[in-house]
């Protein structure tokens, strides 16, 4: 803990030398003025703190190009890179970045970024990493693929940049799958976007800042169907002088080539001792998992896609992407108006397809039948899955709770198919050591979070039909009456 400290205190020292700051002002430290590095155990673990009371839109961090490491900042430190990648055009820009990143890991201390190098994390989560169980307990298929796609893209381009590093000279231990594994993910997990490389940017200091979702913007489908569908429910600043129409700039940061450097804007305003979140785009969970190897409780950009028939998809000309149910369990614009399409007679749906793009609803039994049909597709979804959302909520609090693999654990409330996924866990890191079952215990439970955040879309979604049907069963009474 003690060394942690001191490599962080050396890192900023060092960031400040090198004119990363939160200040016009000359300091000790590159922070202090605006911002602090904090722990928030809640949410993102270590990150950086308001310093003080913040304004949204003001400039809270700057680090000069100059600080930025990319390819080309490494290569043009170092000849002898610069030739070795000068032979090696076939080799994407992230690849190119993840030798850059181990060639310079090998140089330790005579490295000129090594006060920042040995504060990255030693291991990461994303879906690359996920062994076997891990990958297993996901189990969602689409889920399970993901994270064998993405292990079988870390192998090939590990495979491809494999000559690279040989003529390099690295070190064996950082040219094994697993050192590539840290170098992909530490790319995947940190870098920021610049306009020069695809590959983006590792930017010290600037990637202590912990991701916050962005708030979705309704689209004007999507306001339509939610003041549609909340009618048949019934439900009653130091600040900057920039142009303020540029809001995307004003609360997240970006590369400015007028002053060449990346600079950082509070997203919103901050009370002292709060922490200070980037938005740095719009994921799912498990794409959050992919790339940066963490998921969020209530993601607002998380959705759920359905299997649908294939008349469903060839009768409107919505994206397939756009057909899905969102966070809060209600069925997306898109799948709506496809639905009630497609549970319209074929001879029929020309004459009525300007009211279904329209958002609004064909009639009662149409509606009736979509929610239906709806919440019958959910109910499947859930029976097919090994666990219940219940045993998941359970299972993902026993996680926690499995500290010594010798121990006993009261295992009484939980389903026989839980207690199993127990055992199978214990079995799978016996013969690991200590770290790596703690890394694999860290990804099976951030396999077992993710599938009860999917699996609680689709009950959020069977209430809000059933809710929605019974409505519209009383209504129609009603009016029959």
């Amino acid at each position: 803990m003690e060394q942690g400290e001191g490599n962080l205190q050396r890192l900023l020292k060092w960031a400040s030398e090198i004119g990363i700051s939160d200040s016009t002002s000359c300091q000790a430290s590159c922070l202090g003025h605006s911002l602090a590095v904090s722990f928030f155990p809640d949410s993102g673990g270590r990150g950086l703190g308001a310093a003080r009371d913040l304004t949204e839109g003001e400039l809270i961090l700057k680090v000069p190009k100059s600080a930025l490491m990319t390819s080309t900042s490494l290569s043009m430190k170092d000849d002898k890179l610069s030739r070795a990648l000068n032979a090696h055009h076939s080799l994407s820009p992230t690849q190119i970045l993840a030798v850059c990143l181990l060639y310079e890991m090998g140089k330790g201390k005579s490295s000129w970024w090594h006060p920042y190098l040995v504060n990255l994390p030693h291991s990461y989560d994303i879906l690359a990493t996920f062994g076997e169980f891990e990958k297993q307990a996901l189990q969602v298929d689409d889920a399970i693929w993901a994270a064998e796609k993405a292990t079988l893209k870390a192998e090939d381009d590990w495979k491809e940049a494999n000559a690279l590093m040989e003529q390099l000279k690295l070190k064996p231990q950082l040219r094994t799958f697993q050192a590539w594994l840290w170098a992909s993910a530490t790319i995947s997990s940190r870098t920021l976007h610049i306009p020069w490389d695809a590959a983006g940017c590792l930017c010290p200091v600037g990637d202590l800042f912990n991701y916050s979702a962005p708030g979705e913007e309704p689209s004007a489908c999507e306001s339509m169907e939610h003041a549609t569908l909340d009618l048949v429910n019934d439900d009653s600043s130091g600040t900057l002088d920039v142009d303020v129409s540029d809001s995307r700039r004003l609360t997240d940061g970006g590369f400015e080539k007028d002053i060449d450097t990346y600079c950082f804007y509070a997203k919103k305003s901050y009370k002292k001792g709060e922490q200070a979140l980037l938005s740095y785009g719009t994921y799912t969970n498990l794409e959050l998992l992919e790339h940066y190897g963490f998921l969020l409780n209530g993601n607002p950009n998380d959705k759920v896609f359905i299997p649908l028939e294939p008349e469903i998809y060839s009768s409107c000309s919505w994206p397939k992407e756009s057909l899905y149910i969102h966070q809060t369990g209600k069925p997306s614009f898109a799948l709506l108006s496809a639905l009630r399409l497609w549970a319209t007679p074929r001879n029929q749906r020309r004459s009525v397809g300007h009211l279904v793009y329209s958002g609004l609803q064909l009639s009662i039994q149409n509606e009736m039948y979509v929610m239906t049909w709806i919440s019958k597709k959910c109910n499947a979804i859930l029976k097919s899955l090994p666990t219940s959302f219940e045993d998941d909520r359970l299972l993902s609090s026993a996680i926690d709770k499995i500290q010594n693999l010798e121990s006993p654990l009261e295992l009484n409330q939980l389903s026989s198919t839980c207690r199993d996924e127990i055992c199978a866990f214990k079995s799978n890191v016996v013969q690991k050591g200590e770290r790596s079952s703690m890394q694999s215990r860290e990804r099976w439970r951030l396999a077992v979070e993710w599938r009860l955040s999917y699996k609680k879309i689709l009950v959020d979604c069977i209430s809000y039909c059933d809710e929605t049907v019974s409505y519209l069963f009383h209504e129609n009474n009603s009016v029959q009456k």
